[in-house]
């Protein structure tokens, strides 16, 4: 009885799924006119093409059209799709933040396109612009819920958009080569969705229509853009990506010299309608930026984000499984470093590998990743093989089933002290829910680790739910990772443990004509363990008001109870030799903070935290802040400041905690940046410079020039490490 019930349930609400949602209608006309990218719409063909209009509101509400007109036409041949925007305007006074690629649009005026190819309400291209034409693109996955976990602008393709203005108006005339995109044959419809922020009138609209609770790239809510005829095969060309690089390198703390010369390069094949195939022999990612030093008051590692081309592609197909916070089953950043003999995180080169990602079909899709990295015997780092396989398979109208194997595998023969085991294994299967109006999301994971060694409870598994209503938000979590589940090729916050976390979010909307809504939250944690008799580790308790206001500004306040049980003793203070907070001890400790984000249309504009309160059996006061100031579009600057003050009792060390980290960009056209970067922190006692210029001589082919400079910072100011490194990269289509 009970089964039938639960059919039943599944039907109707696949049912509900299907009919719940009414569609705007675009269309696409079809053209053998030569189309000049301009900024113009002279052609005969866009005086005969039927527009779009008649934005909705999603900010500040979606109730209300948008107040400024704007219109958006389609063509397309056998090779590219043309889009041409118009957008009217009550201000002449753009705010165009940076002439960069991939700039920071919020705040802007500024555009975006969504095109969902395979209808699948999954996954999109995204494509942004603004009145001067500057580009930005990125991939949408995960049903485009959160921002901006689901957004990865590391993504670039070849497309082309130029920008004109004129008196009340810019326009733009874009055109997107379809060997750039993955699409079904013949496709006659593609899901597409058109956004506009207009920051003179504080509004962001959409064209299909977006509930002010969600997020507005949500892939719910995306209408219909239809072709005049069917579509060819999604042809995607041979590409291949050559490297140089050079660099040369002084260290003056064991006075020794380098001077190195690398070569390497990538290659992307088209493989059927929905395949992409991408090989690196020798890969280089020195073009990456110096990731963000993070002063660390926990006790667990953190998990920076991947800004390796290589990985980005389809990454939802291998970084999806598990859960993100607590158990990520594949996390790519593990590939390529390793620890040396002191536990420092070090590169450990990656000699080759391929991946293999993509649509199989309209509902199934498929990744597959090897990498080699090499032996490193003066680390003692074994070589090893990585690989990655998964299978993701849509079910309903967006919800999917996922599989994945991950295979970590020592390769050779050495022998190291404190070496890996020979290898270490996962297999899971994930069930991702996505429901077709947006309300209810969800996953359910069960995943198991293999090694070498036979380890009990080796598994990881999981229940997320949520549920989002117009004043009501609820997010559920429950998980439970055995004390014997590994993943080396994972990111695992700590295993054995059994958490449960709660959180409620009451909204409440407001007519005001400075607020637009305050938010009540409630968040309950929990976590045990459970193969020590529940041993209760961490509990915490917290109330948020969270207030924001119609100029973009935002308030929150927040009172936070914890409790903490140490399993293992903790360097609280993190100063060398002093004495950690025994294993084995508990504490209760309350802290308050207040948060502020001011307007961001402003060329100034900055982030405030400030916080105090017990900290385990002490006190801590802190202050977090970021600074910007700009000088539109060619000057950026920020200062990020994080200040700890730790108090603790006799005989545990105090400690003042510094972080500082300047920024000064200077982009002086679409095609040649200068980025720098310092860092300071007294923990480790360390000033880093990173100083990087970037000149795009071609679409997608840079040259890269960068200094690095590292100078110790404790009893004497004086260089540490210094290097100058070129690179030099060429996209060829063949």
């Amino acid at each position: 009885m009970m089964k039938k019930k639960l059919l039943i349930f599944i039907y109707l609400f696949s049912f509900y799924q299907i009919f719940s949602q009414e569609n705007r209608q675009a269309f696409a006309k079809s053209t053998n006119e030569e189309i000049t990218i301009d900024g113009l719409d002279q052609e005969n063909s866009w005086k005969s093409t039927k527009e779009i209009s008649n934005l909705w509101q999603w900010f500040p509400s979606d109730s209300l059209t948008a107040s400024q007109r704007t219109e958006v036409k389609f063509l397309y041949d056998d090779k590219n799709i043309y889009i041409f925007v118009k957008a009217f305007s009550s201000s002449k006074n753009y705010i165009i933040q940076s002439l960069e690629r991939d700039y920071e649009g919020r705040g802007s005026d500024t555009y975006f396109l969504m095109f969902d190819t395979y209808q699948d309400g999954n996954n999109a291209f995204f494509f942004e612009s603004n009145p001067l034409g500057v580009k930005a693109d990125a991939l949408v996955s995960n049903g485009g819920q959160r921002w901006p976990s689901d957004i990865d602008n590391s993504w670039d393709i070849k497309w082309d958009v130029e920008a004109t203005k004129g008196d009340g108006f810019y326009q733009s005339e874009i055109l997107i080569p379809f060997n750039s995109l993955k699409f079904p044959e013949k496709s006659t419809k593609w899901k597409f969705q058109f956004l506009r922020n207009d920051p003179h009138n504080s509004q962001i609209s959409v064209w299909q229509k977006v509930p002010k609770n969600m997020f507005p790239l949500n892939l719910s809510f995306l209408g219909d853009l239809n072709f005049e005829t069917p579509l060819g095969k999604s042809k995607t060309p041979l590409t291949l990506i050559p490297y140089l690089n050079g660099m040369v390198s002084k260290d003056y703390e064991n006075k020794t010299t380098k001077n190195t010369l690398f070569f390497g390069g990538d290659a992307k094949i088209s493989v059927g309608n929905g395949m992409n195939l991408d090989l690196t022999l020798n890969p280089d990612f020195s073009q990456v930026e110096v990731d963000d030093q993070i002063i660390n008051l926990t006790r667990f590692e953190i998990n920076l984000p991947e800004k390796r081309q290589f990985f980005i592609l389809n990454s939802d197909l291998f970084s999806s499984f598990g859960d993100s916070r607590d158990a990520n089953t594949f996390f790519s950043r593990r590939i390529g470093v390793a620890k040396d003999l002191e536990g420092n995180t070090i590169e450990n080169k990656i000699i080759a590998g391929l991946r293999l990602s993509g649509k199989v079909n309209d509902n199934l899709r498929l990744g597959f990743l090897n990498m080699q990295t090499e032996k490193d015997s003066k680390n003692q780092i074994s070589a090893n093989n990585n690989t990655v396989f998964s299978l993701q398979q849509r079910v309903f109208s967006r919800s999917n089933i996922g599989l994945i194997f991950v295979n970590r595998q020592k390769t050779g023969d050495s022998e190291f002290e404190n070496d890996q085991e020979e290898y270490n294994r996962i297999l899971g299967l994930d069930y991702n829910l996505f429901s077709k109006d947006a309300k209810w999301n969800g996953k359910f994971y069960n995943h198991q680790s293999y090694g070498e060694v036979i380890k009990k409870n080796a598994y990881s598994r999981g229940l997320i739910l949520g549920y989002n209503t117009k004043n009501n938000n609820l997010y559920l979590k429950l998980s439970r990772l055995g004390e014997g589940f590994e993943s080396d090729l994972g990111y695992i916050r700590r295993n054995g443990i059994f958490k449960k976390f709660i959180r409620y979010q009451r909204r409440v909307w407001l007519t005001s004509n400075k607020l637009r809504t305050i938010n009540f939250n409630q968040i309950f944690r929990h976590i045990d363990l459970p193969h020590m008799n529940s041993l209760v580790t961490d509990r915490g308790f917290s109330s948020e008001i969270q207030i924001h206001f119609l100029n973009s500004s935002r308030m929150e306040f927040q009172f936070q109870k914890t409790y903490t049980f140490l399993e293992n003793s903790f360097n609280i203070s993190q100063i060398d030799n002093s004495i950690p907070l025994p294993e084995n001890s508990s504490y209760n400790y309350n802290e308050i903070s207040l948060k502020y984000s001011s307007d961001i249309r402003k060329k100034t504009n900055f982030d405030l935290e400030l916080s105090g309160g017990q900290f385990f059996n002490g006190t801590k006061y802190s202050i977090e802040t970021e600074l910007n100031y700009r000088i539109e579009p060619i000057f950026q600057a920020s200062l990020n400041l994080n200040y700890n003050k730790i108090k603790l009792p006799k005989p545990y060390s105090s400690a003042d905690l510094w972080l500082i980290g300047p920024k000064i960009n200077f982009t002086f056209n679409k095609e040649l940046f200068w980025s720098n970067y310092i860092q300071y922190s007294n923990l480790s006692k360390t000033v880093g410079i990173n100083s990087r210029l970037q000149w795009r001589f071609a679409p997608l082919s840079d040259f890269y020039l960068v200094y690095n400079d590292n100078y110790f910072a404790s009893n004497i100011f004086a260089p540490k490490v210094r290097s100058l490194t070129f690179k030099l990269s060429y996209w060829f289509y063949l």
